[in-house]
């Protein structure tokens, strides 16, 4: 499950550039429900990419935006209240690791959701059904 941050150089603390990224790992992992999913652990990952702060535009100007976009299956987050734990955890997590002074309107995030069978690892495509059914065995 591909999480990308997008951030300008200078946002995001130097700690915050490394730790962001295992932290809202866990934090997607944690909202799924599935901690200690050792199928699941496995395909969270991402990148994060800083930026010049004027190659970030909001509005049409420069601005220190924050974008967090998180991919998954049409299966991921499957509730309003999944959703919302996540969205909830990863603004915590930005504000935290941001410089003082950034603006929480200055961060994004964003879910995307792809079609059924529009998932794959290595070669194998997975419908939702085949990722619950592995992320279900890997938890027994």
């Amino acid at each position: 499950m591909p999480i990308t941050v997008t951030a300008p150089e200078g946002v995001l603390t130097p700690a915050g550039e490394r730790e962001i990224l295992p932290r809202l790992s866990a934090a997607l992992i944690d909202a799924s429900g599935a901690t200690g999913n050792a199928f699941f652990t496995a395909i969270v990952g991402g990148t994060v990419h800083i930026l010049p702060l004027h190659r970030i535009y909001a509005g049409g100007a420069n601005r220190p935006v924050v974008m967090v976009e998180l991919k998954l299956p049409n299966i991921g987050l499957g509730s309003i209240e999944a959703r919302n734990a996540f969205i909830t955890a990863a603004a915590g997590i930005v504000a935290e690791l941001c410089v003082p002074g950034h603006r929480p309107e200055n961060t994004w995030i964003n879910i995307v959701n792809a079609p059924d069978g529009g998932w794959g690892i290595g070669k194998w495509q997975y419908s939702g059904e085949a990722l619950v059914a592995a992320a279900t065995a890997a938890a027994h």
